[in-house]
């Protein structure tokens, strides 16, 4: 017994932590032990009471609620019932012997299958935590295309791009710091050697100081990428919220919108709902040229600075002059440390930039990436992770890039 809590509900209590864990909780043993600890003084008989109690020492992120609820029912559950098992795990007596649990996948991760099975003598175990190796349904979602996704899967697929983690590689800034590199400190090396009688033994270097770069994001809200901006921006948000650096944000269609301030909010369905009120041109028509124009003019010079990197999100289709779109994307290449282009149309294995935008862009595109499901939203980020020194990329790929997508050097 721990602090008035019995052998049989601390040993539900672990698996259940472990259960959580499985699922992508923040869940150590620090917090398990404040739980067995918060126990002691509460009934553990009134669901209610052990519910809350549960839930607030081992859920720290307002967007795990709805998993942890649904973990919490099917793991505190009575077989052949709707009600918690909450006598037999807290270690009360029962009055009839239930049944075995039938086992039953979780919503988010079917991998994970809850059981009780029993023993030779056909005494009821405690529950167990059985990774099946079957079909995955994460696995499904990972390679289906964005435009394609039921209202089910879109909510997890939500729930999956808030959880990605996002670096982007640092660059090197003029200032120097203490470090191994190849400059003498002379000023370290006078004072080092003062205890020597002057002789000099001792011989401090400075290095380059490093500092993530800023990412700056130009986002397509036309037309034809009306099946992808919802779920895009989602992304751009994740990305925002995940990055220590700054990060700006900029929509077009026929003008361009800057929604920076909008994806600051804590949540993002509040965001989502600013910048639908902040934006007059959804799915219009597409002025690439023209917004790029205005970009370079109006905030080229605020924000793109210290080797900024920029995402530019589009599937190419323009209305606008192609000599424009040319002049203003090689201008924006010369202004920013790299350019990246997401194009969802690169998830056809024989997709060909063959429109007048697309034709005009490439020659001034770093790289060209395709952005239309979970996967690719993965390679995005070991790319961006992978971009050190003067914006050159070092990640590697396990497999080659869809289509026509590339990747260069300069």
């Amino acid at each position: 017994m721990a602090d008035g809590v019995d052998g049989r509900l601390l040993g539900n209590l672990i698996l259940f932590g472990r259960l959580l864990r499985a699922l992508g909780l923040d869940v150590n043993p620090g917090r398990m032990i404040d739980l067995v600890r918060a126990l002691a003084y509460v009934d553990i008989g009134r669901r209610m009471d052990f519910y809350h109690t549960v839930r607030t020492l081992l859920v720290h992120d307002r967007e795990d609620l709805a998993l942890f609820d649904h973990a919490f029912e099917l793991f505190w559950r009575k077989p052949g019932s709707s009600n918690a098992v909450f006598e037999l795990a807290a270690g009360r007596p029962e009055r009839s012997r239930p049944e075995p649990i039938v086992t039953a996948p979780l919503l988010s991760l079917p991998d994970f299958v809850l059981s009780a099975p029993a023993d030779e003598d056909g005494e009821e175990m405690q529950p167990l935590i059985e990774v099946t190796r079957t079909y995955s349904r994460r696995e499904q979602l990972r390679r289906k295309d964005f435009g394609e996704l039921s209202a089910a899967e879109l909510q997890e697929v939500n729930w999956l791009i808030a959880r990605m983690e996002w670096q982007l590689g640092l660059r090197q800034t003029r200032r120097l710091q203490v470090g191994h590199g190849r400059r003498l400190d002379f000023r370290r090396t006078l004072r080092r050697n003062l205890r020597y009688g002057g002789e000099l033994l001792e011989w401090p270097t400075r290095r380059r100081k490093q500092k993530p770069r800023p990412l700056i994001i130009l986002a397509d809200i036309s037309g034809s990428m009306e099946r992808y901006t919802r779920l895009l921006l989602r992304f751009v948000y994740s990305l925002a919220r995940g990055l220590d650096q700054p990060v700006e944000t900029f929509v077009f269609s026929t003008r361009l919108t800057r929604i920076s301030r909008q994806l600051r909010s804590r949540d993002v369905n509040r965001a989502l709902q600013e910048v639908a009120a902040e934006v007059d041109d959804w799915a219009g028509g597409t002025r690439i040229g023209l917004a790029l124009r205005r970009f370079n003019v109006d905030w080229g010079r605020r924000v793109l600075r210290r080797g900024a990197l920029v995402l530019l999100i589009s599937d190419g289709w323009d209305r606008g002059d192609p000599d424009l779109l040319r002049t203003e994307i090689a201008r924006l290449r010369r202004s920013s440390s790299r350019l990246i282009w997401l194009n969802p149309l690169l998830r056809h294995e024989h997709y060909e930039p063959l429109t007048r935008g697309m034709q005009a862009a490439l020659p001034h595109i770093d790289d060209f990436l395709p952005v239309h499901d979970l996967a690719s939203l993965e390679e995005l980020a070991g790319h961006l992770s992978g971009l050190t020194g003067r914006g050159r990329s070092t990640a590697r790929r396990d497999r080659p890039l869809q289509g026509a997508a590339f990747s260069r050097d300069r």
